[in-house]
């Protein structure tokens, strides 16, 4: 079986319909084509346990369900993939596989669709068991024997001697647990097995590293130690022997399947007089009889198993530094090809640079443009009019000049707009019953003459003519000039009302409040615009509807 199946690529579908981009990703991984899970997939993953946003009871969830599969293929990549995850994923991961009950539940796992199933299911059985023990390992100390410290200041070399006869055993456990894989170079037939067996071959590196320091502290403890502690010391030291012998076999089939052989350390045994010192010591503790032996025999034979064993340990460490080094230069040779694809994308486009510079808003020109926006519904500002327009109709200041026609304020609007003018546009005239003489008012009505203009203003634009009433004359009152505000308080009020045209008079305020329909402008020479009507007042009445109107302030 060959390629994505069908299922992988349904499932795929539906983690990516759900946004499960994890479990999308754990899919990939483990589909059914017979190779190792594909390195971007794994790393993505690696990455997802270094973000504090990813479930990774989720993560760890998805892999599980996978092993559920009845394909070898899929059981084999996802426990694989959770191997990989636990070695070079963060610490949370194997922390929560630690504080889980169960983990893989394979025991029983039998593939029976081909041949190749029967005896991949084996590896599976195996392979599984090794990755429970690697979690209740950590469960029991804490950390990981893989990514221990090593050397004369690590971990297992400084650990006392009740805690160390107590680490050792766990060690023992893992390391047969990963020996029991016990794989032929025959048997690495495919990629699957090829990459769960070179996960095993560095952990096994890794681990008998750590199981090495142990039993350097121990020797170096031994002849100091209790009874009972130099019977467990002597039981640890007989096996360390048989596992040596095991992972040196290991070590070999890793030879046979083209590992390079700078990547396998040498194991250079302990002296087989140091077993034999070490059963006289702990014969003299119980009291039988045994061969006279000075301390410096047993010294030196202690000082030669010691320095054999640390041989051993450097060369696990430069193996272990050699595979380090190799990782970084691949990681660093990854960085050097991303950069150089970035600068050819820039160097593809050169106009992203000259659009950035030219923007208004680059900090590369040294300076922002900040001219102002120009808004449209502002209205005119007085320091740009030739007349200034007062916002209150009743200033009673002398500066007051209402002789300003409504046609001319459109080229003071067009001014805001940088120099443009535009032409006049015909405005909705006013109703003629709301129309009210604010000049004669204030008193300021002008009696100069507007000399005929020919239908055209002093700006060339076409006046607008004025909608009179129906042939009403247009009287004007009589307003003393410059003299609004009388020294009697009834009169100056009276005169108010009258020039403002409230009151009862016979002129209807008939109000229109349709929309105007469409005026069309006149013009020519002999055009004459036509003024607004306004009510004459008489004065008896305006003294009544001032005196009725403003009682409060009569006296």
């Amino acid at each position: 079986m060959s390629g994505q199946s069908l299922t992988d690529r349904i499932t795929a579908a539906q983690h990516s319909v759900t946004g499960s981009a994890v479990s999308k990703t754990v899919c990939k991984a483990t589909t059914h084509e017979v190779m190792g899970p594909k390195k971007k997939h794994l790393d993505y993953l690696i990455q997802c346990t270094n973000e504090m946003n990813v479930n990774i009871p989720q993560l760890a969830d998805s892999l599980f369900e996978r092993t559920a599969n009845s394909s070898w293929v899929v059981v084999f990549k996802s426990l694989i993939t959770t191997h990989h995850l636990m070695v070079y994923g963060n610490e949370r991961f194997i922390q929560y596989l630690a504080s889980r009950n169960t983990l893989f539940n394979l025991s029983n796992f039998l593939d029976k669709s081909g041949l190749q199933g029967y005896d991949m299911s084996t590896f599976i059985r195996r392979y599984s068991r090794y990755l429970n023990e690697k979690a209740v390992s950590y469960r029991q100390v804490a950390f990981d024997f893989t990514k221990v410290k090593r050397g004369a200041d690590g971990v297992m070399r400084t650990m006392s001697t009740e805690k160390l006869l107590k680490t050792v055993p766990i060690i023992q456990n893992q390391m047969d647990a990963l020996l029991d894989f016990n794989v032929n170079s025959n048997e690495l037939t495919n990629g699957v097995i090829n990459a769960a067996f070179m996960l095993l071959f560095k952990d096994a590196i890794r681990l008998f590293a750590a199981y090495n320091e142990g039993i350097i502290n121990l020797l170096e403890k031994y002849f100091d130690m209790k009874k009972n502690q130099c019977k467990e010391g002597l039981d640890i030291y007989k096996k360390f022997l048989t596992r040596m012998t095991r992972i040196s076999e290991f070590l070999k089939v890793a030879e046979q399947v083209g590992i390079d052989r700078g990547d396998i350390p040498d194991l250079s045994q302990a002296p087989s007089s140091l077993l034999d010192a070490l059963e006289q010591h702990l014969a003299s503790l119980e009291g039988k009889k045994i061969k006279d032996s000075t301390a410096a025999s047993r010294a030196t034979t202690l000082s030669n198993a010691v320095s054999s064993l640390a041989s051993t340990g450097l060369s696990l460490t430069k193996v272990d530094e050699r595979e380090k080094q190799a990782a970084l230069e691949e990681e660093q040779a990854r960085l050097k090809a991303l950069k150089e694809q970035r600068l050819k994308e820039l160097a593809k486009k050169p106009h992203t640079s000259l659009t950035t510079a030219a923007s208004p808003v680059s900090t590369a020109a040294g300076s922002i443009m900040t001219t102002p926006a120009i808004d449209i519904f502002s209205t005119p500002s007085s320091s740009n009019s030739t007349s200034k327009l007062p916002n209150d109709l009743l200033d009673l200041q002398p500066t007051f000049h209402p002789s300003v026609h409504p046609i001319s304020a459109a080229p003071q609007v067009g001014s805001t707009w940088g120099g443009f003018t535009p032409s006049p546009v015909a405005q909705p005239q006013p109703s003629a019953g709301l129309n009210v003489d604010f000049e004669s008012v204030f008193g300021n009505k002008s009696s100069n003459v507007v000399p005929d203009s020919g239908g055209f203003d002093e700006l060339g634009g076409l006046l607008k003519p004025t909608v009179a009433s129906q042939n009403q004359s247009l009287p004007v009152a009589k307003v003393p000039p410059n003299k609004l505000v009388s020294d009697d308080l009834d009169s100056s009020l009276a005169n108010l009302v009258g020039n403002l045209g409230i009151g009862n008079g016979t002129t209807k305020n008939d109000v229109n409040w349709t929309q105007p329909g469409e005026k069309k402008l006149t013009g020519g020479s002999n055009w004459q615009p036509k003024i607004a009507p306004t009510t004459a007042w008489n004065a008896p009445t305006l003294n009544i509807i001032a005196c009725e109107s403003y009682s409060p302030f009569h006296q």
